[in-house]
């Protein structure tokens, strides 16, 4: 990946970082508290500025990949003034609770409005999972051992796979070692035994990179303002869904380090500034 795409998956990362520190310092002013410091990024100061009259000093850090608000009162191991009418410390229960929950709030709704750009500039995919045809990944396991999209999925090592999920199940069992997987292909359908290997390490373990198919619908402005409205809370039932079924067992976790993300973040980039937005996001 080119280093352009690595710096425009950082740039993305740094927004949203930003914009959930944003939430916290508006929610913090809004309720009379105190803010000290707005950093974009960590480490040695770049630049800052306080502005006339304010309490806050704005500065850029050489490390842009994080970002935090100091708010007076907040850090429990600081000295407080019980009468200190700015601290965060001495505000009412309701001022804390929304300073806290402003910051996800912010992505929140931030998120809304990069799918909106996302939906409106790429359109809808429309993913079909029923029929078990698939889209395969450039240069993944299946592409290299000849799987080709519309392919539709039969079995895994001879056990028959009616939805994703045993798809996911009979594959991941096998990372690194070499699997049959029989597919049906063409009109006439014709089907093909093909051997592939699914990756034994990596943020992809167990996997051959491939997913459902699906075909792009170009939407109209109001039809991406009622997705982006629509999508973000499928994103977080689909995450708090994700996170039960981990915490049972029932799902092994599949967390990517700051490396994996900003490659991921870099190759949505790459695709195309629609897949890039719906990525920043989700």
């Amino acid at each position: 990946m080119s280093v352009a795409y690595v710096l425009i998956a950082i740039l993305g990362l740094a927004i949203l970082m930003v914009v959930h520190e944003g939430g916290h310092y508006l929610a913090a002013r809004r309720f009379g508290m105190r803010v000290t410091r707005f950093s974009i990024g960590f480490g040695p100061t770049l630049w800052k500025h306080r502005p006339k009259g304010s309490p806050t000093t704005f500065q850029v850090a050489i490390i842009p990949f994080l970002a935090y608000v100091q708010i007076a009162g907040m850090n429990p191991y600081e000295d407080n003034d019980p009468k200190d009418p700015e601290s965060y410390a001495n505000a009412s229960l309701w001022a804390r609770i929304v300073t806290i929950a402003a910051g996800p709030l912010a992505n929140y709704f931030f998120a809304s409005i990069l799918m909106f750009f996302g939906f409106w500039l790429g359109g809808n995919p429309v993913v079909d999972e029923a029929s078990m045809r698939v889209h395969v990944g450039a240069n993944g396991p299946a592409a290299q051992a000849g799987i080709q999209d519309g392919d539709r999925i039969l079995s895994v090592n001879g056990d028959a796979v009616k939805d994703w999920d045993q798809l996911k199940k009979a594959i991941g069992a096998h990372a690194g070692e070499k699997i049959d997987i029989e597919v049906e292909r063409g009109t006439p359908p014709e089907t093909k035994h093909i051997f592939t290997t699914p990756l034994g390490e990596g943020d992809n373990k167990g996997k051959i990179l491939v997913g459902p198919e699906y075909k792009i619908v170009p939407v109209t402005v109001s039809q991406a303002a009622i997705l982006s409205v629509k999508e973000p809370p499928k994103v977080v039932y689909n995450l708090v869904k994700g996170l039960a079924r981990m915490i049972a067992g029932k799902e092994k976790p599949e967390l990517a380090g700051p490396v994996g993300i900003v490659r991921e973040v870099g190759a949505a980039a790459k695709d195309g500034a629609h897949t890039y937005l719906k990525l920043l996001g989700s």
